[in-house]
């Protein structure tokens, strides 16, 4: 048996991961409605991101984070880690406290389509990150505020996170 790049098994992994998180809302979806669906979506993260934050904090020996610099850290080892090529995100810290996200194209957004609810789709790739933000003890405020899906009003995503320590 052949033994996968790490950078190939990683990718597989992150891949059936999400495909398991789009198959449990859309399964969530049939049985409750778009409104429960969001809402246990947004439940089911808020409960996952302190486990999962604290885990690569953990992984990657990361300690306290008290300023910038140790959020920046712990932002790229996560991203390191759960941000898949297909994903196809950009993000950077073009300032002091403050980082920025764009997406030309979403794979949530493209799975939300094909459910047929990517209207009414409240986005939880951002919520996730705020959660991992939150957790860690930094204030943050998004902007613009994550209202439902930018990519269904706009055609794109991007904003800005500012954090306050």
């Amino acid at each position: 048996m052949t033994i996968l790049p790490k950078k190939t098994l990683q990718e597989l992994l992150i891949k059936c991961w999400m495909t398991h998180d789009g198959m449990w809302f859309y399964h969530c979806l049939q049985e409750c409605g778009i409104d429960a669906a969001n809402r246990l979506n947004k439940a089911a993260i808020k409960s996952l991101a302190p486990l999962e934050i604290d885990r690569v904090r953990k992984a990657y020996q990361l300690g306290q984070i008290e300023n910038f610099t140790d959020l920046k850290k712990l932002i790229n080892a996560a991203f390191g880690v759960l941000k898949g090529d297909f994903m196809e995100f950009r993000y950077s810290f073009p300032s002091e406290n403050v980082m920025r996200w764009e997406m030309d194209q979403c794979f949530a957004y493209e799975g939300m389509k094909r459910f047929g609810v990517a209207d009414t789709y409240r986005c939880g790739v951002l919520y996730r990150v705020g959660c991992w933000i939150e957790h860690v003890g930094v204030g943050i405020t998004i902007n613009p505020p994550i209202e439902g899906c930018f990519m269904h009003v706009s055609g794109k995503c991007d904003g800005e996170l500012r954090f306050s320590f």
